[in-house]
């Protein structure tokens, strides 16, 4: 007899078939959902604007000096845990997260109204990326007004978090808010404009080693400490001779805008030496910390960064009128200021 063939799986060959037909028809289903996100090319148009856009506000922000602000806050919490045993990890984060987020603002303020005053009209990011404006505003990439609501915003979190410390602590935090703000906000915004007039290089010697380190001492402890002032003052030091190292390239510009740095004021080679002196001073803080009881020895493992100091300070005294070649001692100072504050974590 012909009849139909035995089901051995169970099934019917009649929904075999319509499994297999579904199955396309899945198939076919996922393929037209890949060629309508991948292949439409508004889509791509869309994703690619997407990630220029953070680029640029990436480059804007000027993230290789942001470090600078929230690592100076790390010994200082660490300096309260060791000297009192005290240590509030939400208190901790959010000191880093304030400080980090003034710096952001800082960073576009300077651009803001350097812009505005004619310097860095010339960019000189592709030669050196370590000096001048980040470029986002001379290449018409950021309007001037988005930037400008950006480090509001940014300025208006920090002084959230400040309040909330304040409330929470004590209020001296509010002393060293409005010091670290107020820097931040003044180094480049009239009427003040302190860094065109040659003070905003103390002004950064004292903020990146008191200000910010002495800030998350304080949010911890509610008290002062001359130990942690002793750790946190190399920092100043070595954040003093970066800006001198960064003013160097962007020299001309800044007379020609009348903008008055030490630089300016007394010449590269005198640049120099406020450079090789600021790094002397941090080094030798350093050296003698563990004699005044202010550290441990551990404290001495900073001196694994001295080898690139020195290297710095050949390439500057060597290259100082190149601003392409120079900026590998940019980025060493830099990498020393940075790693510096990673030894005290062991005192």
């Amino acid at each position: 007899m012909h009849g139909a063939l035995p089901d051995l799986t169970g099934k019917s060959t009649l929904c075999y078939k319509c499994d297999v037909k579904n199955k396309n028809l899945f198939s076919t289903e996922i393929n037209l959902l890949k060629d309508l996100s991948i292949q439409n090319p508004n889509a791509l148009a869309q994703a690619s604007g997407i990630r220029q856009s953070l680029m640029v506000w990436w480059i804007a922000l000027r993230y290789h000096f942001t470090p600078s602000s929230f690592l100076p806050a790390i010994p200082g919490g660490v300096a309260a845990w060791t000297l009192t045993g005290f240590f509030n990890q939400w208190f901790f984060f959010l000191a880093v997260l304030g400080v980090t987020l003034n710096h952001i603002a800082l960073n576009l303020t300077d651009d803001y109204f350097d812009y505005h005053a004619s310097v860095d009209r010339h960019n000189y990011v592709n030669a050196n990326p370590y000096s001048g404006g980040s470029g986002t505003l001379t290449g018409g990439k950021i309007k001037h007004a988005h930037m400008k609501m950006v480090f509001v915003m940014a300025y208006l979190a920090t002084i959230v978090i400040g309040l909330y410390l304040c409330a929470i602590q004590t209020w001296w935090i509010l002393a060293f808010g409005l010091l670290g703000m107020g820097s931040s906000y003044f180094y480049t915004a009239p009427p003040i404009r302190y860094g065109y007039r040659g003070l905003g290089e103390i002004s950064q010697l004292i903020n990146f080693s008191f200000t910010i380190g002495m800030g998350a001492y304080v949010v911890q402890t509610v008290s002062f400490s001359w130990e942690a002032f002793w750790v946190l003052l190399p920092l100043g030091f070595m954040m003093f001779a970066m800006i001198i190292i960064n003013e160097i390239p962007d020299r001309i510009n800044d007379a020609a805008a009348g903008k008055k740095t030490l630089v300016v004021r007394f010449g590269t080679k005198n640049a120099v030496w406020f450079y090789s002196v600021s790094m002397i001073m941090a080094f030798t803080v350093i050296m003698l910390a563990p004699f005044f009881g202010m550290a441990s020895p551990w404290i001495y493992l900073s001196f694994f960064t001295l080898p690139w100091t020195v290297q710095a300070f050949c390439i500057l005294r060597k290259q100082i009128s190149d601003i392409s070649q120079l900026a590998p001692a940019n980025l060493l100072t830099i990498r020393v200021h940075n790693l510096t504050p990673f030894s005290p974590l062991f005192y």
